[in-house]
């Protein structure tokens, strides 16, 4: 696989990662593990005019960066599922006298499902994208991904 798509596609991948992260994170004074569907917006409108403005984008760069944003959505509503509290489904793992196995891989094997299902079309859009950027945006995609190498510094 060649450097830079290798590179594009963990970026992808680590951005919905992420995006799925920080909603899951993300703290509200009701004690809720979601963002309000207002909040979601608001980021993902910041995040594209980042990016948007940090790369030059043009009209036709900005509406294959909106649809890679709507699939990488999409992969994450997925991935989530129907989960209104998944510390409550990974404490019932460990409520009973045994750890419930079944369950959890049913829980494990509905997450790679979704995961699975929607990759194409993210690796797609995200192939869009970074094939309709010229060289020099290119190598900015490449530089930021460079910076970021590594989580933890």
């Amino acid at each position: 696989m060649r450097p830079w798509l290798k590179r594009t596609l963990i970026g992808a991948f680590g951005a919905s990662i992420l995006i799925g992260g920080l909603s899951a994170c993300s703290h509200h004074h009701d004690g809720s593990w979601q963002t309000s569907e207002a909040d979601s917006t608001k980021m993902r409108e910041r995040m594209l005019e980042r990016v948007g403005k940090e790369l030059a984008l043009d009209d036709a760069q900005k509406q294959r960066l909106v649809v890679l944003a709507d699939k990488l959505k999409e992969q994450r509503v997925a991935l989530v599922g129907t989960t209104t509290d998944p510390r409550a489904e990974l404490q019932a793992l460990v409520a009973g006298p045994k750890f419930e196995r079944e369950r959890a891989l049913g829980f494990v094997t509905a997450k790679t499902d979704a995961l699975r299902g929607k990759s194409p079309e993210v690796i797609t859009a995200a192939a869009d994208f970074f094939d309709s950027l010229k060289p020099e945006q290119q190598q900015k995609v490449r530089e930021f991904l460079n910076r970021r190498r590594g989580w933890h510094g």
